[in-house]
């Protein structure tokens, strides 16, 4: 009997030794009809919109900047008869207003006021409204009897031409 027990632990160990180490090869992937990895474009990053206004010798110019309806950016009045002004623009988008807070230097002092603009298509229509002074900022009286009928129209243009205004 101690013949075969020996015999079977030489067997075993005459296999384990005959035994071959495996190597795993790597497979490529690479397929010839891949086609190239597309660059990823933010969709939720900030957009910037441009517009201008002209009236007679007058213009408005406007730089937005929309993160997910969160605006700010930059404006210009430039008239030819009156003081001008530049300053920055806050705010937000609700539906298809714009309602943001104007912040300017104009005469040599620094000024806030609400102006709202409605968006139909590429066209800003700003809205007309009695103010009142809160704090210091100007601010529409009566936000339901703002009307945008006869309110100065700006309209998209080339981000280039308003920025050489705005900066």
């Amino acid at each position: 009997m101690k013949k075969y027990i020996v015999l079977g632990a030489l067997s075993v160990l005459a296999i384990s030794c005959n035994k071959k180490s495996e190597t795993v090869k790597s497979v490529s992937t690479t397929d010839s009809l891949e086609k190239p990895i597309e660059p990823i474009v933010d969709t939720l990053g900030a957009k910037t919109y441009c517009y201008l206004g002209v009236t007679g010798k007058d213009s408005v110019f406007v730089s937005l900047d929309d993160n997910l309806g969160t605006l700010s950016g930059k404006m210009a009045y430039k008239n030819s008869e009156k003081d001008s002004s530049k300053g920055e623009l806050f705010g937000f988008k609700s539906g298809d207003t714009l309602k943001l807070t104007y912040e300017f230097a104009s005469e040599g002092t620094t000024s806030k006021r609400d102006i709202y603009f409605i968006q139909k298509g590429d066209i800003l229509t700003e809205g007309i409204g009695d103010q009142k002074d809160e704090n210091g900022t100007m601010r529409y009286a009566d936000e339901k009897k703002i009307t945008y009928k006869d309110g100065q129209k700006l309209e998209t243009v080339d981000c280039k031409v308003v920025t050489k205004t705005l900066n």
